[in-house]
């Protein structure tokens, strides 16, 4: 179109376009249906109107993604409350510190190969084993690719696909469909193929033809076929598992990732899919359809990232696409998540993500805008996609991608090899708890039913709070020339704007977003800039929505006791509550209540707390991961962080990535940085990691950035070269993230800490000898005397209180099974 796109003038263009509709949608605010209004409404100060409706819409700002906290700036003074503040002195820093560093000492856990790639057998074992092999087929060579279990795409060595007919014929076709698929069987007399409509593959004049009857065919490998066409890993060697399945474990922790977030929004913003049957050309396509007429690059990808051009070709080419800061375009491919877990990455939490208000307003959809529908239609996904990596590993539960949903399942799947996959939630109103005009349309009961449909479609992690204020708490609002658009989105949902006003917070950065503030503008600064908005969207006067400059600001909603409620609720069900996007009133509310009730299972996933909160997260002994972001930012988050752990817990860290989230994912140093990544080297657990190939594009981090989430490993060997002499600490801490993430969550099924790090803890002989026996599991172990201080192969290690209060070393001894065989005091 002929413009130069800036940073600052996309985001004036997408809060414009947003203000469009969100002016156009205030002539038709929606009726609510009202509960349970009175005793709600009474419950809460007249200064605090509850308003509505959480959102999910993660514009964060590029210039801030490596900013200790997504909200407030670090140039006030003062206090806004008693507890808005860090209250880690630099010499407890020093120490915490230091206590980090006689961790990294212990005793490491023994890791072992684990194949997932058992030698091929001449003739398949099963139905399932077929899948990727090279066989001989009437004659000829094919390549066996599984669309689902049991079922196969037959791959000729010209590139082409055995498809049936509605007849008998059998034609070689270029691309798959429907009738490409066979369904295959091995019987007494050998392996069938079968069509959807019912009809069978068979031989006839030595052509194959299809029958109403199965033709039987004997399998055996052969040589010459054609390589499917697919997205590489480049990560050569045996992923690292555990010598027990219930040891101490190694590998990355993401703690917030959207991968199915091609669902989100209806379902039409976002360019390709973390999978397709038929593969990478298919999930990851040409996404011209996204483009408007005449230009390069999704209008909303233009507005987001500020490119101006970009080709829409994906695959084989992906020459504008994936980056990062591709937005709108699928960042999460299966193979890519492969490569990461290759790498040495062991947790993926999952959220599922929707923002029901932004998807009504957006033209285009294919789903619905519920956030619970969109939340169940995700989850159906995520089991999908296990199920199709199963298929093509070689059978159900074969695969790489387990979901789980507890610590101890998870823990034996690491130790497997495999990656956990935990179930989250961050959706724009969790429960229906929306509200208009101080009116909640949930209630207690709702919150229940509704809670419970989660957690019964394997939900172990949750947000309450996202964009928009809602009937359970404030939000942290959002900061810049999107702050003012967001706001608006509140004001449609709600029928509120953010009751923000200024805040002194102590330490001077805790305290929620400071929007754009127009110097030397006077009280109509608003409307020069929403005059400008709404001339560039064609709209004419807008609605007056205010501005929260300088100095900081806080919102005055903090907890409900609606939210409060939900708090409580989610404890009782054992699950990770993450308090980022929440105002900081209502994070301090949060974690008094969990602090009342001694409760451990909290999680900040992507530096959307503030730094009041982060020592009282790792005091209760909680997980922090902050958002990813590039290396440098990154290496300086985790310095702070060391600084804020608690010696009374294991110390592990992890990242949140927020791919797919409309998040900016890390920028490059330049192929001329001093330090820069050199290829290849060795991951974790040994592996040899190559610059990774995605059809005809080959990526180097240190030109491309995180440009898909298969750099990840990438990214922590930056991570490495970054941190200089410091370099190994923080790629061990990170190691250390599966551990701690597990102990965390374990905690929050009522396990106590260690005793060795936790002296009250330390129990007599007498005690032990009265609450543990042979036979018990490692989890009624651990619910008796609480978790080990090291989990070494077969023994685990505890603290006990000897005769005259001298403190001994426990071993308790576990069979194969993972059942206590005995304990031996010194």
């Amino acid at each position: 179109m002929g413009m130069t796109f800036t940073r600052a003038h996309a985001r004036l263009v997408l809060a414009s376009v947003l203000a469009t509709g969100l002016v156009a949608a205030v002539l038709t605010v929606p009726e609510y249906k009202l509960t349970n209004t009175v005793s709600l409404a009474e419950s809460y100060e007249a200064s605090r109107p509850v308003q509505a409706a959480d959102g999910h819409w993660h514009t964060h700002d590029p210039e801030r993604k490596n900013d200790i906290s997504q909200s407030g700036e670090m140039d006030a003074q003062g206090a806004v409350a008693a507890n808005s503040l860090d209250p880690t002195s630099a010499a407890e820093a020093r120490e915490n510190t230091a206590y980090v560093a006689t961790q990294r000492d212990l005793v490491e856990p023994e890791l072992v190969p684990a194949s997932f790639t058992t030698p091929r057998a001449a003739v398949p074992e099963d139905r399932y084993a077929v899948a990727g092999g090279c066989y001989e087929l009437n004659g000829q060579p094919i390549t066996f690719r599984a669309t689902d279990l049991g079922v196969h795409l037959l791959y000729t060595n010209k590139g082409t696909f055995i498809t049936g007919h509605l007849g008998s014929w059998v034609h070689l076709t270029n691309h798959p469909s429907a009738l490409s698929e066979w369904t295959t069987e091995k019987t007494a007399d050998g392996f069938t193929f079968q069509l959807h409509n019912g009809r069978y593959l068979t031989v006839k004049g030595g052509a194959l033809v299809t029958s109403k009857t199965p033709g039987h065919f004997d399998l055996h490998t052969t040589t010459g076929c054609k390589e499917y066409p697919e997205v590489e890993v480049n990560v050569t060697g045996d992923p690292h598992a555990g010598l027990t399945p219930y040891q101490e474990v190694r590998g990355y922790v993401d703690a917030h990732v959207h991968g199915m977030a091609f669902e989100f929004l209806g379902g039409e913003i976002h360019c390709g899919r973390p999978w397709h049957k038929y593969g990478a050309a298919y999930a990851l396509p040409d996404c011209s359809n996204l483009l408007q007429p005449g230009t390069k690059g999704a209008p909303l990808d233009v507005v987001l990232s500020g490119q101006a051009v970009r080709d829409p070709v994906g695959w084989p080419t992906f020459k504008g696409w994936p980056a990062p800061d591709a937005l709108t375009h699928e960042g999460t491919y299966y193979k890519w998540m492969e490569r990461s877990w290759r790498g040495g990455q062991r947790v993926f939490v999952n959220l599922l993500v929707e923002n029901g208000k932004l998807c009504e307003i957006y033209p285009l959809k294919r789903n619905s805008c519920d956030d619970m529908e969109s939340a169940k239609l995700q989850a159906q996904d995520m089991r999908a996609l296990e199920r199709y990596i199963d298929a093509q590993y070689g059978g159900p539960g074969k695969g790489w991608y387990r979901i789980v949903t507890d610590p101890f399942e998870a823990r034996q799947v690491i130790n497997e090899g495999k990656l956990a996959v935990v179930m989250g939630v961050e959706v724009s109103i969790p429960f229906g708890c929306t509200m208009f005009l101080g009116t909640p349309a949930c209630d207690t009961a709702s919150i229940e039913a509704q809670l419970d449909e989660l957690y019964d479609l394997g939900v172990r992690q949750m947000e309450i709070v996202n964009k928009f204020d809602n009937a359970l708490a404030g939000v942290a609002g959002d900061e810049g020339v999107i702050g003012p658009a967001v706001n608006l989105a509140n004001f449609l949902e709600t029928g509120s704007f953010w009751k923000m006003e200024t805040c002194d917070p102590a330490d001077g950065e805790s305290a929620d977003k400071t929007q754009l503030a127009l110097p030397n503008v006077g009280g109509d600064a608003q409307d020069a800039l929403f005059g400008a908005i709404m001339e560039v969207a064609g709209i004419g006067v807008p609605l007056p929505a205010p501005l929260y400059g300088r100095p900081m600001h806080c919102n005055q909603l903090g907890l409900t006791d609606l939210g409060a409620f939900t708090i409580d609720a989610l404890m009782e069900r054992n699950m990770l509550i993450d308090p980022d996007h929440m105002s900081v009133k209502a994070r301090q509310a949060t974690l008094d209540q969990l602090e009342a009730a001694g409760y451990s299972g909290v999680i900040s996933s992507h530096s959307w707390s503030t730094p009041d909160a982060y020592p009282r997260i790792y005091a209760l002994g909680g997980f922090v991961a902050p958002m990813a972001g590039d290396s440098t930012g990154f290496y300086e988050k985790w310095q702070r962080h060391i600084g804020w752990a608690d010696e009374r817990f294991y110390f592990g860290f992890g990242w949140g990535a927020d791919i797919n989230g409309l998040a900016n994912q890390g920028d490059p140093r330049g192929a001329d940085a001093a330090n820069p990544v050199s290829y290849p080297f060795t991951g974790l657990g040994g592996v040899r990691v190559e610059q990774q190939v995605s059809g005809e594009r080959v990526y180097d981090l240190n030109v491309d950035g995180v440009a898909h989430y298969g750099l990840y490993p990438d990214w922590v060997e930056d991570l490495r070269m970054v941190g200089g002499e410091d370099g190994d600490a923080i790629v061990a801490d990170l190691a250390r993230g599966a551990e701690a993430f597990l102990q965390t969550w374990e905690r929050a099924h009522g396990i106590a800490p260690d005793s060795c790090r936790n002296p009250e803890l330390r129990a007599t002989r007498a005690a032990w000898d009265e609450r543990v026996h042979p036979g018990m599991t490692t989890v009624e172990l651990m619910a008796a005397v609480g978790q080990p201080f090291a989990r070494l192969g077969s023994t685990y290690s505890y603290c006990g209180r000897g005769s005259g209060a001298s403190d001994v070393e426990v071993t308790v001894r576990i069979d194969a099974d993972g059942r206590v065989t005995g304990v031996t005091w010194p």
